[in-house]
């Protein structure tokens, strides 16, 4: 394992992000507080609690993950599509680097921002409502695998993708909506019951409902229907990135 490679190409991913700081972390976290008043505010004068739990307090897990899940996408998509806009990313093919050498340094520099931002949201939050977390490790463990799971899904659309237009076709006709109908702002169980059946049917619902789980020790699924979910996406996306280096799909003329 090449770890200086690694460690070249981790460092310039995250020095681009400090380059546009701005973009990078203060606006998700001005776009964070923008939902603590519209939803924590607005909706929360008329909503005192959610299963037992303050409403504002309630919907941080889900502005947690949306936001975790976005950023992950979108680092890693750029971080890999960059180099094949400019063309720079033959020589990296071409460089004495495996192909897990080039995910592990894409994909960690984008997993580590998108956490990054994820922590300060959470410290964020902090100053709207009383927040407690239950299962600390669990919450950590959630965080962590979540973060890499998407962030090697935003590697896949960044190859996949042949402009710009592509690249946030998914990040934001796919992933945010089914954020929005996860539950990241509600319980499953104040739904119609029709509604509930078609919620359950949203992969982002289980990790939803899991990370909550570690703040409140409530859950709209099983905890091991989460862990078994975002489980197996991972072991899915990289599987489908080992295929992509192997016949050099949409990465080699």
């Amino acid at each position: 394992m090449n770890w200086n490679a690694v460690a070249a190409i981790y460092r310039y991913e995250m020095n681009r992000t400090f380059r546009t700081i701005a973009q990078s972390i203060v606006s998700p976290v001005l776009s964070t507080v923008l939902y603590f008043v519209v939803f924590g505010a607005a909706i929360g004068a008329r909503i005192d609690t959610v299963e037992g739990v303050d409403y504002g307090a309630f919907i941080v897990p889900g502005l947690v993950m949306l936001t975790l899940l976005q950023q992950s996408v979108t680092n890693a998509s750029f971080g890999i599509y960059f180099p094949k806009f400019i063309g720079t990313i033959f020589e990296l093919l071409s460089a004495p680097l495996s192909f897990i050498e080039i995910v592990i340094g894409y994909v960690g520099a984008a997993a580590s921002k998108a956490l990054m931002i994820a922590v300060i949201i959470l410290i964020t939050s902090t100053f709207f409502v009383d927040l407690h977390v239950a299962h600390p490790v669990w919450m950590v463990i959630f965080l962590l695998l979540t973060a890499v799971s998407f962030a090697l899904m935003g590697f896949i659309i960044g190859i996949w993708a042949k402009n710009f237009e592509q690249l946030q076709l998914i990040p934001l006709l796919v992933i945010t909506p089914l954020v929005f109908l996860g539950g990241a702002f509600y319980s499953v169980s104040m739904l119609p019951p029709g509604w509930q059946t078609v919620t359950y049917f949203n992969p982002v619902l289980y990790l939803i409902s899991g990370f909550r789980w570690t703040f409140f020790g409530v859950a709209d699924v099983p905890v091991g229907l989460s862990i078994a979910a975002i489980t197996v996406f991972l072991a899915a996306c990289l599987a489908v990135i080992w295929t992509i280096f192997r016949t050099g799909w949409r990465i080699k003329p």
